[in-house]
Formats: C-alpha cells, sequence, structure tokens
C-alpha cells in the first residue's frame, strides 16, 4: 500500500512538471514530464501559484496586481513592513482612488505606455493617500505582465526612508548654511573690532608660540605687515626672549588673573613695549590674547582712577579681597595671600572667607551683617589663620559694593600682630571694676575676691563682645557661645542694657 500511494503522488507531481521523469546522465539539462526544461535561455522552472506570491511578498515592499483598466485584483504585503497591512482594501477598488491627484496622470501614462508594448517601461514614482491622515506614500513601481489574460503585476519599493534621509539632508544641508551665515556675521564683526582698535593686539597658539591673528595696531608697532606676522613666532619679534619661556610665562600671568604685565624690548626699536595676555581655548586649543603697550601709553596718567586703583590693589601694602554675598572669594591680591601663606589667588578663589577667620562664620557673619546694614565697617579686630602659619591678628575694614544687579563685599586687611597691644582699647569701667577688686584685699576673703573677680572678667567678655558686633545682640551671643536668652540675663546682671540699647534692638 505505501508503495502504490508514493507512486501515485510522484505521478502526481510529474504531471505537474515539478519533477524529473527519468533519470539523466551527470551534467544533463532536467526535464519535467511535458519534455521541457527548468533552466533554458535564461527560463525558470515553473513556480507554484502560492509560493510566487511569497517570493514576490518577499522580493517588494509591496506588489499589487491590476487588470489594463486599473482595477486592483490582488495585493501582496512584504511581512517586514508592517504599515501595508491595511492595503489589503485595495482589492477591487480602481488604483487611481488611492493615488494623490498629480500621481493619477503619471499611472495612466506609464500605463498606456506599458500597454502599447514598449521596448522599456521606466518605473514609476507615485504617491498614495494613507487613510485617515494627511500623509502621503510614496511608492516607486516596476511594470510586469505575468498572464495572458492582461493582468499586470506592479512592484513597489516603499520610498519613505529615502524620503526621510532626503528630509534630514536637506536639514543639515540648511542647518550648515545658517550656521556658515552666524560665523560669517561673527567673523565681520572681529575684523570691524580689529581694526579699529587702537591697542595693538595679536593672538598666539599656546600650543606653537606663533602668531594666527595680528590687528593694523599691531602691524604699525611691530613694523611687519599682515602676511610676515601670521604664522611668525612672537618671541621672534622681541629682544632676548625664548619661545618656550615667553609663552608660559604668559600664560601663568593670564591664569593668575591679577593682570601683571611683562616688559619687553622689540628687536626693531628701543622703546619698552608692556605685554598684557589673556587666555581662552577656542576649537579645543588654548589661545592668548596678547595687548601690546608702548611704555609711554602704559604708564597712567595722574588722573587715570581706573589705572590707579588697579594698581593700589595689585601693589599695596594692604590685604585686599573681594567676597560674594555669602562669603565666597571672587579675588584676592598677593599681600593677603602673603598673610596666609598661599602661592597663587587660584587657590583660594570659589572658597569661603570664613574658612581663614579665627571664628569662622561667627566673625564674617557680624562683618557682612553689619556691613549690609550700614554700607560699612570699621577696625574689626580678629585673627586671621592662615594654611600653615600661626594665626596673626588683623584689623579689618569691610565696604559694601553693588556689582550690577549683586551685592559684594570689598575686605581691607591691615596686619596687627606687631602692635596687638597698642590696639587693645581700656574699658573705663572695667578699669574701675578692677580697682574695687584691689581695694578688696584685706576686707574680703579670697573667695569673695575670687567671685568678684570672675564677674569682672564676665563684664569685661561681654562688653567687647557687645562692641564688636555693633550692639547685635544675636551675633554677640553666637560669638560668646551663649544662648540669646542668657546673654539677656546677664546683660541685666550688670545694668549694660541701658548704656548699650533697648532689650528689644
Amino acid at each position: 500500500m505505501r508503495d502504490k500511494g508514493t507512486h501515485a503522488r510522484k505521478s502526481h507531481q510529474q504531471e505537474r512538471g515539478l519533477i524529473d521523469d527519468v533519470r539523466l546522465p551527470s551534467g544533463a539539462a532536467p526535464m519535467t514530464s511535458r519534455g521541457t526544461k527548468y533552466w533554458d535561455s535564461g527560463a525558470i522552472p515553473l513556480i507554484a501559484p502560492e509560493i510566487l506570491g511569497d517570493i514576490i511578498a518577499q522580493v517588494a515592499d509591496l506588489g499589487v496586481v491590476v487588470s489594463d483598466a486599473g482595477i486592483v485584483l490582488s495585493v501582496l504585503n512584504n511581512p517586514a513592513n508592517e504599515s501595508f497591512k491595511t492595503l489589503e482594501r485595495w482589492e477591487g477598488l480602481d488604483i487611481r482612488t488611492t493615488l494623490t491627484i498629480e500621481s493619477v496622470s503619471k499611472f495612466d501614462a506609464r500605463l498606456a505606455e506599458f500597454i502599447a508594448g514598449a521596448a522599456f517601461v521606466r518605473p514609476v514614482e507615485l504617491n498614495h493617500t494613507a487613510e485617515g491622515s494627511r500623509q502621503e506614500i510614496p511608492v516607486r513601481y516596476s511594470f510586469h505582465r505575468i498572464g495572458p489574460d492582461g493582468a499586470i503585476l506592479l512592484l513597489g519599493r516603499d520610498l519613505r526612508p529615502i524620503a526621510e534621509m532626503q528630509q534630514q539632508l536637506v536639514q543639515a544641508q540648511l542647518s550648515l548654511e545658517r550656521d556658515y551665515e552666524t560665523q560669517r556675521e561673527y567673523d565681520t564683526r572681529f575684523r570691524v573690532l580689529m581694526e579699529n582698535t587702537g591697542e595693538a593686539i595679536v593672538f598666539v597658539s599656546v600650543e606653537s608660540g606663533q602668531i594666527t591673528e595680528a590687528n593694523a595696531a599691531a602691524q604699525m608697532l611691530l613694523d611687519r605687515s599682515g602676511d610676515q606676522l601670521i604664522n611668525a613666532s612672537l618671541a621672534s619679534l622681541l629682544d632676548g626672549r625664548k619661545r618656550g619661556d615667553l609663552v608660559e610665562q604668559l600664560a601663568a600671568q593670564a591664569i593668575s588673573e591679577l593682570g601683571k604685565a611683562t616688559d619687553v624690548r622689540l628687536r626693531n626699536g628701543d622703546e619698552p613695549v608692556t605685554l598684557m595676555p589673556t587666555l581662552f581655548r577656542a576649537a579645543g586649543e588654548r589661545v592668548l590674547m596678547v595687548r601690546l603697550l608702548p611704555a609711554s601709553a602704559a604708564q597712567a596718567t595722574a588722573d587715570d582712577l581706573d589705572q590707579n586703583l588697579r594698581t593700589l590693589y595689585l601693589e599695596g601694602p594692604e590685604a585686599i579681597v573681594f567676597t560674594s554675598e555669602g562669603g565666597d572669594l571672587i579675588s584676592a591680591n598677593d599681600a593677603f595671600l602673603d598673610l596666609i601663606d598661599v602661592a597663587q589667588d587660584s587657590n583660594v578663589r570659589g572658597r569661603s572667607f570664613a574658612d581663614y577667620l579665627q571664628r569662622g562664620s561667627v566673625d564674617f557673619k557680624v562683618m557682612a551683617e553689619n556691613t549690609a546694614r550700614a554700607g560699612r565697617m570699621r577696625n574689626y579686630t580678629t585673627k586671621l589663620a592662615g594654611e600653615y602659619g600661626s594665626p596673626r591678628t588683623v584689623e579689618i575694614s569691610v565696604t559694601k559694593l553693588i556689582a550690577g544687579t549683586e551685592m559684594i563685599f570689598a575686605f581691607v586687611l591691615r596686619d596687627a600682630n606687631r602692635a596687638e597691644a597698642s590696639h587693645s582699647r581700656p574699658h573705663p569701667a572695667s578699669d574701675e571694676s578692677m580697682r574695687s577688686v584691689a581695694e578688696l584685699v584685706g576686707s574680703a576673703t579670697l573667695k569673695e575676691i575670687v567671685a568678684e573677680t570672675t564677674n569682672v572678667v564676665e563684664k569685661m567678655c561681654i562688653e567687647t563682645a557687645v562692641e564688636l558686633t555693633m550692639n547685635n545682640r544675636v551675633a554677640a551671643a553666637e560669638m560668646l557661645g551663649l544662648s540669646r536668652q542668657s546673654l539677656y540675663v546677664k546683660l541685666r546682671k550688670f545694668n549694660l542694657i541701658g548704656r548699650d540699647g533697648d532689650e528689644s534692638s
């Protein structure tokens, strides 16, 4: 029974032409049962309809079988393209109803050309309307005849990925053009600014030490044309300067932000020139903008207040510090760095000024609150704690400044360590108390004298704290390590409220 069934299936396959009728010698072309060859002159073997549909669906994004009148007979979807699954509803419709208006004429022209038997019909790009959306689906179709009944196979390729890529390329091109226009605008501004600036300015690459830009004033001062200055070493234009040493020195000065200048001499003249560097980074490269000031122009006039104040800040013997409202250090001069034994201001910038005060935030809070209220504060005595050295007694004056919309504080510190004794102010009431204590000897016991002495010392401390904090009771209590209530009790005890202010202050 098994042999008969096998033979029957084989006979059926032979009748369909899907297997060979006879076993052929090696190298001979295979034949079907009807005597036709599988492969002959570019022909392909007969393919079952269900298999052909799968092949078409795999090789194209969309396959549409239409009649010569344009009626959709069948729609084959590529399983990998989820967006075309809904297009099966086209079957039985005129394909023109699925096209945009401009695509209908293109389809009719190409269909007529194909039906007329043209030797080669070029593919056509058609736009389908998506149901329930204004979005269009672009598809590129090629035409193929598949039977004697006039059916035409349209193999389509989805053009949306290509359209999206083209759109991205267009956007990228527009973005590049906008960036180019912006760059041209900034470059024009830069050129106008450089040429209309009276100061001689050159831009120097930190890595190579070569000049990359030079304005007209620099060309005149250096007695070189622009072409001669570009790519020339700045050190080669100066007398007795090495490239590496000069660039490192200028970069270090720019980083310190103290505005120090370097005095040099040009090789083409005897007049000294002052170099003022500014360091910045552009396109990943460090660049120095160097202002070249002749000695005659670099000297400040007597009424040049900005320059005189800057020189006082840089060269003055008094320590000067600028802080934010919260106490963060903005800048400090060399005199302050000497007090706290720090090498450069970049090591302290951004830190809290209270870190260097002996009583920390208590000192800063007292000075900041009184200065914010009164505008300035004079002769606040405290100790400054350096990084490595012992604390130094300093007198501090504070001024409130408005920088734009923000409030900052300027501190001027004077070293009072050597003359600390001369700065101590006697308290008349305390002297009276001390004399009273001395008079007790012989008329009172030692225990009574010690108790009285303790009261005198306590009263002196409270008087000093109240005076230092400008009668700010909260700050005085914090300075003495007391609660506000305890401080009021002691003020009443020593009868200091009426003299220093009312109790509500």
